[in-house]
């Protein structure tokens, strides 16, 4: 029976990563984007977090790719 289930999870796996891969290169998936928004939003997080020791002002990007949305979060005192 082990080597059944094996057998039956390695299928299920194989579907599910069909699936990813299917998802992420069709044509309405808008992968770059998505991409390009987390790793703004990471970005925004990481400036954010160390306005308070440089001192310095950031400027958060709020925006969706392709737009222009921006807002600033002061540093101390700002």
């Amino acid at each position: 029976m082990n080597t059944f289930t094996e057998a039956l999870v390695t299928i299920a796996t194989a579907i599910v990563g069909l699936a990813i891969v299917a998802t992420l290169v069709s044509k309405n998936a808008q992968t770059p984007q998505v991409i390009q928004s987390a790793g703004s939003a990471f970005s925004n997080a990481l400036g954010v977090a160390e306005s308070p020791v440089t001192g310095t002002s950031v400027s958060l990007n709020l925006s969706y790719p392709g737009s222009d949305l921006t807002t600033s979060f002061g540093g101390p005192g700002g």
